[in-house]
């Protein structure tokens, strides 16, 4: 049980054990509970049905676990951090697999498993000193790939989703480069940049939110473009 309230100390701002020790990184989640809740007005106000509303609260619930993280800042509320993050991964890519490109539940999950394993495996291939100098930022490697390949995917096929899932992966490399310096500026910039990888994942999971809402209507019909979109509700 000790293990599990076992301090971490792993970005720029923290200064001690304290509640407050990260403030600003602690307060920048709001990014994520605006991106959840204005996802939420769009998905009820387009109809997208329960899986799009089930995706934007699980918005909100990566912004609570990330507050809590960097509130206590220990090994369960690290998990409670992570956890939110890989499930939204896959329930978004598995949405994406069923409303936008059109496949039916059993091969979309067939899809899911496979992409993700390789993902995986290419992830866990990466040399040490890639995590290392990446801050552990290398471990959302999968993530990205999912945005680009499915995205690339659903612009072949002339669906407007697509170009939301790449304008993501590119958030998402900015974000990245952010976390990953946070560690290696704390003497010149004690705050460190921590607080800007909040900052743009929240605008990033609004983007990704936009196209859940306006074009994943489960009525339409799979693979094709829907006829409606956010000026025309």
């Amino acid at each position: 049980m000790d293990t599990l309230f076992a301090r971490i100390d792993a970005y720029c701002e923290r200064t001690g054990p304290e509640l407050w020790s990260e403030p600003v990184n602690a307060i920048s989640n709001l990014a994520f509970f605006v991106a959840g809740f204005w996802g939420l007005r769009e998905v009820r106000r387009h109809g997208a049905g329960l899986f799009a509303e089930i995706l934007a609260w699980w918005v909100v619930a990566i912004g609570v676990g990330s507050t809590l993280f960097h509130s206590f800042a220990n090994v369960l509320t690290v998990w409670m951090d992570v956890l939110p993050i890989a499930v939204f991964t896959l329930a978004l890519t598995l949405f994406n697999l069923k409303r936008f490109v059109g496949l039916g539940w059993v091969p979309s999950v067939l899809a899911l498993v496979v992409f993700f394993a390789l993902a995986g495996l290419a992830t866990a291939a990466l040399p040490d000193w890639v995590r290392v100098a990446t801050n552990g930022t290398s471990g959302y490697l999968p993530a990205l790939l999912a945005l680009t390949v499915f995205g690339a995917l659903l612009v072949l096929r002339g669906h407007p989703a697509g170009r939301y899932n790449l304008a993501a992966a590119a958030i998402l490399l900015v974000s990245a480069m952010f976390r990953s310096i946070d560690a290696e500026i704390c003497e010149a910039l004690p705050l460190g940049t921590h607080f800007l990888w909040h900052t743009l994942n929240g605008l990033l999971l609004g983007v990704l939110l936009a196209p859940v809402a306006w074009y994943g209507r489960p009525e339409y019909q799979p693979g094709t473009v829907p006829i409606t979109g956010p000026h025309r509700p």
